[in-house]
């Protein structure tokens, strides 16, 4: 039995990472009561910081794009993500190194870069840039009202968004297909394009729409939050519990409770918890296996989550190091074959030769993550997600020799003699941490599984349920993310009669009807 007293809120949070916390903030500035269920001894989920032998890491994100999301969230409340968050523009962005040969710097000084793709690929790709942004700009115009904004069905598929939509997806173009109509260098093709592994997936499949994501970062820059990205939840949380949000560590839930289809309430092995809705902020498919019964979803059963298509997963090398290496913040290693680099990921085989890496040199902006005279090295290199056909335990080891001497080709000399702390973690790894196959990215983000496709924010199988995170609408990436719980945030606000002041934030969506308070 649900206990009646003190056990009530207006809203539970089953989970504290970055979309969750999103969330809490918004609910509790509109004056909702707000309780926050963390398993962990720590907020974050995979935004989070890792401690070890003095040196500190971030656990998953490094990169920070994209702000304006978080900008209008912390607007809301009242207080300004620039200074909250200690946010440093980082110049360049990153190093993208090509294994044909040649680097780009990229930077958000669109003239700068045109001079250094002139230099690099010539005049007619310097042009193609050109195009590409201005193509761009125009893409992310149309195409934020319909990642903002929720989706209900195919019904929506009639309204004046779903035209939008229509016109940017191009349906029959991938990334890679559509990059190609402004450049014939495919060295500048994959400068555009690997940002689709943020979503875990390849140029050669992801939908055109994605060519944005390199677009946002010479539009908006790319930022480090002093201490690392993990500290901008650690921020979060504490804004949070001070506007009376509760939030609970270390108390796994166990189940959402439900009355009917109806969910009323969530327990724990502390207590039972009633709530008027409850959020789930939980890897997608491993929190509706464990915490919804599969009686209740049709749509998503567990047979069916099990036949969706997930993303790629991640080998990671967090490294401390007793040297400093001058190095940019954020460096990319693109493979001399990168084509044949991502068929490997796909059809689940481990590239031993030349593999695609990503470094984090953070301490060349950010001191303080590392004992003095000394480095963090961040280091990840995308991999499977987990299949029988991998077994990671017994070639861990050997596959971080072979990733080490590619930090060679980096400028990351001697870099094996100066190793003094050290943590690998696999795909396996991943997946012990209740990440559904080791995905880190969520399921995949091809067509049939975004926008109406995708898992809602409110949850349609059931009543008063509601999700966030990469796994719903309107994906995955860390923007993304807050971007969930910005659209669940004023759902639910909705739905409990409340019309919030948020300081200029717009608390309901354009060309959706409004719900009947709005029109009183």
């Amino acid at each position: 039995m649900i206990p009646p007293n003190n056990s009530h809120y207006d809203v539970i949070i089953v989970g504290a990472g970055p979309g969750g916390l999103a969330c809490s903030l918004l609910l509790s500035k509109a004056g909702v009561k707000v309780l926050m269920l963390e398993k962990s001894d720590a907020v974050g989920g995979r935004t989070r910081l890792v401690k070890k032998d003095g040196f500190t890491f971030d656990r998953g994100p490094t990169f920070f794009h994209y702000p304006e999301i978080a900008e209008e969230i912390f607007q809301a409340i009242g207080l300004d993500a620039h200074e909250e968050l200690g946010l440093i523009p980082l110049d360049p962005n990153y190093r993208l190194i090509f294994g044909q040969g040649g680097h780009i710097d990229a930077i958000s000084d669109i003239e700068r870069m045109v001079e250094q793709i002139e230099s690099l690929v010539g005049p007619e790709e310097a042009d193609g840039f050109r195009r590409y942004i201005d193509d761009n700009k125009r893409k992310l115009n149309l195409s934020k009202k319909c990642l903002n904004t929720p989706w209900k069905g195919p019904l929506d598929l009639v309204s004046k968004r779903a035209f939008r939509v229509s016109k940017i997806l191009r349906p029959w173009r991938t990334v890679s297909s559509d990059l190609s109509k402004s450049f014939k260098d495919n060295r500048m093709q994959l400068a555009m394009s690997f940002q689709t592994k943020y979503l875990g997936m390849s140029p050669f499949q992801a939908p055109s729409l994605f060519t944005i994501l390199s677009y946002l970062e010479y539009e908006y820059g790319i930022f480090h939050p002093k201490g690392g990205v993990g500290s901008i939840t650690q921020k979060m949380a504490s804004i949070a519990e001070s506007m009376g949000v509760e939030i609970h560590l270390s108390e796994p839930v166990d189940e959402i409770l439900f009355d009917g289809k109806k969910a009323v309430g969530v327990s724990t092995s502390k207590s039972n918890y009633h709530a008027s809705r409850v959020v789930m902020n939980a890897d997608f498919a491993t929190g509706m296996k464990d915490l919804v019964p599969n009686k209740l979803r049709r749509k998503w059963s567990d047979q069916k989550i099990e036949s969706k298509s997930y993303s790629c997963s991640t080998y990671m090398l967090y490294l401390g190091i007793n040297r400093n290496y001058e190095t940019p913040h954020h460096q990319i290693y693109a493979s001399t074959d990168y084509e044949r680099n991502l068929e490997d990921i796909l059809e689940h085989r481990v590239t031993w030769e030349d593999p695609s890496i990503y470094v984090q040199n953070a301490c060349v902006t950010d001191p303080s993550l590392a004992p003095e005279g000394c480095s963090t090295l961040y280091v990840l290199v995308p991999v499977s997600h987990t299949h029988e056909s991998i077994d990671w335990e017994p070639i861990k080891h050997e596959f971080r020799d072979v990733i080490v001497s590619q930090m060679e080709k980096m400028g990351f000399d001697g870099v094996s003699e100066h190793i003094v702390s050290e943590t690998i973690v696999t795909p396996d790894d991943w997946g012990d941490r209740d990440i559904y196959r080791g995905a880190v990215f969520n399921l995949s983000h091809n067509l049939g599984q975004m926008l109406w496709n995708r898992p809602q924010n409110l949850f349609e199988e059931t009543e008063g349920l509601y999700l966030v995170g990469g796994g719903t609408h309107p994906g995955s990436g860390l923007p993304t993310i807050l971007e969930s719980g910005r659209i669940t945030s004023k759902m639910i606000c909705a739905d409990l009669g409340i019309d919030p002041e948020w300081n200029g934030m717009d608390p309901w969506f354009d060309e959706i009807r409004r719900p009947s308070l709005y029109s009183q």
